[in-house]
Order: structure tokens, then C-alpha cells, then sequence
């Protein structure tokens, strides 16, 4: 037997689901024995079989992919409930194994996957994707590029003619919109206290203690979120549609005045105001650091 075909033959074997016992199946899906295939290239020690050791490969192999899962979406899992995010843990990654050198990109179907998949959601399905919208810019946003920030001088240098002028948004910028308070849930998850829509950013503090969330009676409402880093530490900015509609236009390669034309497009905000509402905002996300000089 040649190497890549055992390597071929291992990789399926040790990605083979486990039972409900957490064990390695009996047979796999072609039917055949399991220890059959484990003695055919794996040799068994003096401790152990050749199926005995393929088991520790293949339960390692789901320990190790679901609790990545755990890791990355915990809000997730505190929606869904333990049982329930296993569950659907367990059949999002038999549809969409690993393809990616590094674990980072485990979640990165999960979005579409559960869209697809519903059920496994429960009642609290447009809450959960949400959530996964949240946690994946989370991942995005940790370890994106960051590019020399514009500063406050040089934005006011550069926006003689707003017709022609493009500004680059960082690359760990991440605009989500949202319509559940997400980042709250997910602040109180981190953070080991209890969250509720009655007690919302009151979180009631829980720490020692069994920590219960209740998602009974949220009321959906347009959110718009910046998921922004800062010394290598992940925030959640809340902002109001016109700035959302403006960042947006931006990442999407616009021109400032483009851009800002369709932030107003439809907004109450007063036509008097609007000069202001532009000069508070850019100063604060250029003190952020969010923009960087674009090749024009």
C-alpha cells in the first residue's frame, strides 16, 4: 500500500463521526468493519489494537474540532444550549469538514450552512444568525491586517475634492447589521454573567454561579455594528444607520461624496445638521483609527 493511500485511508477513518458514547463506529459508511480498516494500516502495540489506537485519533479528532467551535461561538452556544450546539456542531462539520490549514476558518460556512439547515436552530433561529454574524467578524476582525492609520491632519489635507477622494477602511473592519442585540448577549457570555431582555447591559451578575440567559421576548430592531480592534483587544461599536450606510459606501470602494450621499439618502436627519453630523463622525472614527490613505 502506498503512503498517500494510507494517508488517505486514516484521514477518513479518524473523521468518521463517533457514536453517541463519544466511541468509534462499528462500521464506517461503505459498510465496512472498522477494526477490519484500523488493522489495515495501523499496527497494533503491546497496550493496544490497531482499532484501540485509531480511537484515540478519532476521538481526539472531534474533541478537538468541536471545542474550537465552543471557543469561537460561544454566544452560539449559549442561545442554542449545550445540547443543541453539539448537535449541530457534530452535523455542520460532517457537511463542512476542515478544509483550511488552521482551525481559525472552522466557522467560516457555519452562516450559510445553518440558513440551510434551520432546525437546528430551534425558535431562535434569526437570533442564533445573528449571533454567527457577530462571532465570524469577531474571527475576522482579531487577526485581519491593520495598515497606517490617517490622521487627523492628514484626512483634512486630503478632503479638498470629497468627488474624487477614496478612502480605505481598515482591513479588520467589520460592518454588521444586525437585528437582535447580539453584542450585548455576547459581552455577558464572555464576561460569565446572566443576560436577559429585561436586564439587557443590567446584566444580573452570576459569577460562580450556574449563569442562565433568557431570549423569551426580544423584539427584533434594526442594530448596526462596527466590530473594530484596538491593542490587539476586540470591541463592538454601536452605530446609527447613516454612519453604517457611509462606512459601507466607503468599503465598498465609493467616493466620499458618493459615499456620503447615500448615508442621507432616506435619513431624518435634518439637512442644517447633516454638515455637523459628517466633521463629529470622521473625527472620531479617524481618532479610531478606521481609515487609511487608498491609492487614488
Amino acid at each position: 500500500m502506498k503512503l498517500r493511500e494510507i494517508q488517505q485511508r486514516m484521514f477518513r477513518a479518524i473523521t468518521e463521526p463517533l457514536t453517541p458514547s463519544e466511541r468509534t463506529r462499528t462500521r464506517g459508511p461503505d459498510g465496512r468493519s472498522m477494526r477490519e480498516e484500523a488493522e489495515a494500516i495501523i499496527k497494533p502495540n503491546d497496550r493496544l489494537s490497531s482499532l484501540e489506537r485509531l480511537e484515540i485519533y478519532n476521538r481526539q479528532y472531534w474533541f478537538r474540532i468541536i471545542g474550537s467551535l465552543y471557543d469561537d461561538f460561544p454566544g452560539l452556544e449559549a442561545i442554542l444550549g449545550e445540547n443543541r450546539f453539539e448537535k449541530l456542531s457534530q452535523a455542520y462539520l460532517q457537511d463542512c469538514p476542515s478544509r483550511s490549514h488552521t482551525l481559525r476558518d472552522l466557522g467560516a460556512r457555519l452562516e450559510g450552512w445553518l440558513e440551510q439547515h434551520p432546525e437546528h436552530a430551534g425558535r431562535h433561529l434569526s437570533l442564533a444568525l445573528d449571533m454567527v454574524r457577530l462571532e465570524w467578524a469577531n474571527i475576522e476582525a482579531f487577526d485581519a491586517a491593520e495598515l497606517p492609520s490617517l490622521t487627523s491632519d492628514e484626512l483634512l489635507e486630503i478632503c479638498q475634492d470629497p468627488s474624487n477622494l477614496r478612502l480605505g477602511l481598515q482591513p479588520y473592519l467589520r460592518l454588521v447589521a444586525v437585528s437582535y442585540p447580539v453584542d450585548d448577549i455576547r459581552i455577558a457570555v464572555k464576561d460569565g454573567v446572566s443576560w436577559s431582555p429585561v436586564t439587557s447591559n443590567a446584566v444580573s451578575s452570576s459569577r460562580g454561579r450556574s449563569v442562565k440567559h433568557r431570549f423569551t421576548g426580544l423584539r427584533p430592531q434594526p442594530i448596526h455594528l462596527v466590530v473594530h480592534r484596538q491593542e490587539n483587544t476586540i470591541y463592538y461599536k454601536r452605530i446609527d444607520p447613516e454612519g453604517y450606510r457611509l462606512l459601507a459606501s466607503l468599503g465598498r470602494g465609493r467616493t466620499l461624496l458618493q459615499a456620503v450621499n447615500a448615508a442621507f439618502k432616506g435619513s431624518a436627519i435634518p439637512a442644517g445638521d447633516r454638515a455637523d453630523y459628517i466633521r463629529d463622525a470622521f473625527a472620531h472614527w479617524t481618532a479610531l483609527g478606521w481609515f487609511y490613505r487608498k491609492q487614488q
